[in-house]
């Protein structure tokens, strides 16, 4: 089973050698996870010492979560399943079919009202609940929990399902876009290089061919050398990107993205943002708590020739944009299009990449909120969408 799992890495292109490998089963003979007296070990056990052997480096976290996940789908645990498992907590209800007129009449609370009733509930509520319309539970059509259906509620808990929830109450690890991920396509870098624009500079390293035959025929023929510095790209690029969430349905299309702007220019300063830009970013989503970033910080450390470029789906909850706190990771003192005017007015050559398909703008308030704000200046993740942009940004 787990040589096939071992090719599985591989096929992800995850760098896993076979030393690696071997240590991972030397890792299970010895017993360092696995039953130990009447526990049964769960997968989890195996996930975290699979990745400790295995991956080198946390950028391929992301690459390994999604490799283990696929390989291992459907297996919950392996277990010992002659213990009672408590289903009703383990499992949550069956999801409740809703008719569109049913779920047309279930009218979203403005914001005042879904905090100060959220606060009421967590007073009130006692124990747990399935389905109904009320208390903090799963499925249903209340406005608190998870699973079930209401058009601007409060996650807490599980995993996303509409993606209208306008505050989410749980930890959740983003990880970093992975800069080395192999193109399926040039067509990105050769987009990219509308932007590039070229200057000698640093030692002189490189021949001038031309400046050498000019030299040697002025001086009779003899052999006269001459130098020029190297042609280096000098646009400078300030790439804001959005991370986790909805974004998780992007990551490989940004990370090609990702590669080829590093690759493509040297003066490159990046930061990450989820779903909206408040009042700080971070550069590394594992340590995003803990290395922030302020954006007023950002906006005056860069000259205004940095062009901004902001990467992400503007697939959000109204108001996060609009409304102060309406950020569903935290209290925010100011909306996020406060952010954004402040970020396009400290540097006027800015567009905004968005890899959701065109074609659903218009049924995104979010994304026509987001578009007003940059001005117009937003463009589809692909090839045309880029060479607009770029051919933009070079003006």
């Amino acid at each position: 089973m787990l040589i096939d799992f071992f090719y599985t890495l591989r096929a992800a292109k995850l760098p896993v050698s076979v030393k690696e490998f071997l240590g991972l089963l030397q890792a299970l003979a010895a017993g360092v996870v696995g039953p130990k007296s009447e526990d049964a070990w769960s997968l989890d056990d195996f996930y975290y010492l699979a990745r400790c052997a295995l991956v080198k480096d946390e950028k391929h976290f992301d690459k390994f979560d999604r490799a283990f996940a696929a390989y291992f789908k459907g297996v919950e645990m392996l277990a010992d399943f002659t213990k009672e498992i408590p289903a009703d907590w383990l499992r949550k209800m069956l999801e409740k079919e809703l008719s569109p007129e049913e779920k047309a009449a279930i009218e979203a609370m403005g914001w005042d009202e879904l905090m100060e009733t959220l606060k009421k509930r967590l007073e009130e509520q006692k124990e747990r609940h399935q389905g109904g319309s009320k208390w903090i539970g799963t499925g249903g059509t209340s406005p608190f929990g998870h699973g079930g259906y209401n058009p601007a509620g409060v996650r807490i808990g599980g995993p996303g399902k509409n993606r209208s929830a306008v505050k989410v109450w749980e930890q959740r690890a983003y990880r970093d876009y992975d800069d080395s991920q192999e193109l399926g396509t040039r067509n990105i870098k050769v987009a990219l290089r509308r932007l590039r624009k070229f200057a000698r500079e640093g030692n002189e390293l490189e021949l001038d061919l031309q400046g050498t035959i000019r030299s040697t025929a002025a001086n009779a023929g003899w052999l006269d050398i001459k130098m020029v510095p190297e042609r280096h790209n000098n646009v400078k690029v300030l790439l804001l990107m959005d991370v986790g969430g909805t974004m998780d349905d992007h990551i490989q299309r940004v990370e090609e993205l990702f590669s080829a702007v590093k690759s493509e220019f040297k003066h490159l300063e990046f930061y990450y943002f989820h779903n909206c830009v408040y009042d700080f970013m971070w550069k590394n989503n594992r340590r995003r708590f803990a290395e922030k970033f302020p954006t007023w910080d950002i906006i005056r450390k860069y000259n205004k020739d940095y062009k901004l470029i902001f990467v992400g789906d503007a697939t959000m909850s109204p108001y996060e944009i609009l409304q102060p706190g309406g950020s569903v990771e935290y209290m925010n003192e100011e909306p996020g299009a406060e952010w954004i005017t402040r970020l396009t007015h400290a540097f006027p050559q800015h567009a905004w990449i968005n890899p959701e398909p065109q074609g659903v703008w218009q049924y995104r308030q979010s994304i026509a909120i987001i578009e007003q704000l940059m001005g117009g200046r937003m463009y589809p993740l692909s090839l045309k969408g880029l060479e607009d942009a770029m051919r933009l940004l070079s003006k």
